[in-house]
């Protein structure tokens, strides 16, 4: 090769990383920042704008979950992601797992990355989180966002079945963690995603999430999933899978205010498995939420 065209394809390749480095999405090293019991909470914020949307994942999960959320969202907005204590890059060391401890370490972010104005968008049990998040908030939350959840705020829940649907995972916690999952999947579910899912979630520290399953199913047993909203007067969306039905009109009972966007054919990891048509629904429900400050 000529040197002229070794120093071209250098050039080239300074411009490229630059591109990269500059670019909104590009990679980062997780921050730390300690939760209110001094917990290290591990966050990542991509892209500027407000307001900032925080991102929290689901039971036995963390914010790998939101990775093809990125490129599409933090080109208008600062995002976050985070790792709830007990999961990801995160510290442990509670004895409880409850929902109000992880909607402190989404306060504890929130504070750390100085956002005024945020959006909570919460996959699953991370609906719950957002709406504790935002009782620790008043006046910062514009809105919350569920990922295939707030089915039925009010569904009701026996300690008889939670304790059937907790006690494989006791018994065999990798077993009984893909017992668990694999009915929130598809046929039409790609085999390669659906074989990480089920392997990283069995993979979760089994202490961690059991205490969570329990707290965050208590509180259906003891009202308290819909008793919140009576405090959390905000917007709340959902952009929800077909798997299971919305009660659409109870959750207006204790809500401000509800919607719901379904997304047919795709499973409770829709974010993942069907982004080309979850981030643009997503776009919408974040849309409706600031058209309304």
């Amino acid at each position: 090769m000529k040197p002229a065209s070794v120093k071209t394809l250098t050039c080239w390749l300074f411009l490229l990383l630059f591109i990269v480095a500059a670019s909104p999405a590009a990679a980062q090293w997780p921050r730390m920042t300690p939760s209110k019991d001094g917990v290290p909470i591990s966050y990542e914020v991509y892209g500027n704008g407000e307001p900032t949307l925080i991102f929290v994942h689901g039971w036995s999960c963390d914010a790998r979950y939101w990775q093809k959320q990125i490129d599409h969202f933090s080109k208008k907005n600062r995002m976050v992601l985070l790792d709830l204590a007990g999961h990801g890059h995160s510290g442990m060391g509670r004895s409880q797992y409850t929902m109000k401890a992880f909607g402190e370490d989404v306060k504890a972010v929130v504070e750390a990355v100085g956002s005024k104005e945020v959006i909570l968008i919460g996959h699953s049990m991370g609906g719950p989180v957002i709406a504790e998040a935002a009782r620790l908030m008043p006046g910062r939350v514009l809105g919350l966002i569920g990922v295939d959840t707030f089915g039925n705020v009010a569904y009701p829940l026996t300690p008889e079945i939670v304790a059937g649907m907790v006690s494989p995972l006791e018994e065999d916690f990798q077993a009984g963690s893909r017992q668990f999952v694999t009915p929130m999947l598809v046929p039409d579910t790609p085999a390669p995603l659906r074989e990480w899912i089920l392997s990283d979630m069995a993979a979760a520290p089994p202490a961690v999430a059991l205490s969570a399953l329990k707290e965050m199913m208590g509180l259906f047993i003891t009202g308290e999933s819909a008793a919140i909203f009576q405090e959390v007067r905000l917007p709340v969306m959902a952009v929800n899978a077909d798997l299971w039905p919305i009660d659409v009109e109870n959750n207006r009972k204790h809500m401000a205010s509800f919607e719901a966007t379904v997304i047919k054919g795709t499973d409770h990891f829709l974010m993942l498995a069907r982004p080309e048509v979850f981030n643009p629904a997503l776009e919408e429900a974040v849309g409706k939420i600031v058209k309304r400050k």
